[in-house]
């Protein structure tokens, strides 16, 4: 316990400093992230980063985080660097190399991978994309503030009064006097932000919008949690002690940030 609360203050407070410089900087560091998770996603199944495969996963997760710079106007825009042609490109490099391994990179690998580049390329490049929208800050913020929160809330909770088990096929130690716990979490820490940001709406406004952040997050978790059974692994990865790996620790914000995406938010 003491490991795991050291290692989510100095990581956590870490992540916020250079959330807040913003820019180049904050992209940088989610791309070095988001290229370590794709390193732990590979490795669940056994696949070396090294390999040929591996680095078509690479570099359609690279196309499409440069493709978000691009639509922020931080990269020139158009040519590979735009949906879908960044999605193609990635597919076409797959099935290439599946091609000339003369069937030893199964298509069963290959959607895995594919997969696995469109899940963890999109949901940094839209971290990255909120923080450089207008108000980025405080939306990134609201997101991440709340998503730890109901983390956090969900972890105590369910430690201390879970019974009844919320998913156990997928996660069974999860529980839903947990999730509830964190859910609320949620919100409170949704009026505190809206109260230090007005400029995200009403508290209300804002209090919706972090009840959908708890919900994704929660989501987000379980279906990391998900990927993980179907590899047979227990955590992604031992980089952050007492929290596993990249992926671990931000499978919550790669489901928040598309669907803050999807309802026009950011």
């Amino acid at each position: 316990m003491k490991q795991r609360i050291v290692t989510g203050v100095l990581g956590g407070g870490l992540f916020l400093a250079v959330l807040a410089v913003g820019g180049w900087p904050y992209a940088l560091m989610v791309t070095v992230l988001a290229t370590i998770g794709y390193v732990e996603f590979c490795r669940m199944k056994g696949i070396r980063w090294s390999r040929p495969q591996a680095w078509a996963g690479f570099a359609t997760l690279w196309l499409i985080l440069l493709t978000g710079l691009s639509e922020q106007a931080y990269l020139p825009i158009g040519g590979i660097l735009e949906h879908p042609t960044n999605i193609l490109a990635g597919m076409i490099l797959f099935f290439l190399w599946m091609v000339a391994s003369r069937n030893h990179f199964t298509i069963g690998e290959l959607a895995y991978l594919f997969l696995g580049s469109l899940y963890i390329g999109y949901g940094f490049s839209y971290m990255i994309q909120a923080r450089l929208i207008t108000d980025g800050l405080a939306w990134s913020l609201l997101a991440v503030l709340v998503t730890f929160a109901s983390d956090t809330g969900a972890y105590f909770i369910g430690k201390r009064l879970g019974n009844r088990k919320l998913w156990p096929s997928i996660s069974p130690n999860k529980t839903v006097e947990g999730s509830l716990g964190g859910i609320l979490a949620s919100l409170l820490v949704s009026v505190a932000v809206a109260l230090i940001f007005p400029q995200l709406g009403t508290v209300a406004f804002v209090v919706a919008v972090g009840l959908l952040i708890g919900v994704a997050g929660q989501f987000g978790d379980l279906i990391e949690s998900a990927i993980k059974r179907s590899a047979g692994v227990k955590d992604s990865g031992a980089l952050l002690p007492g929290h596993g790996g990249v992926l671990d620790r931000f499978d919550s914000l790669l489901l928040v940030f598309p669907v803050l995406h999807l309802a026009q938010l950011i």
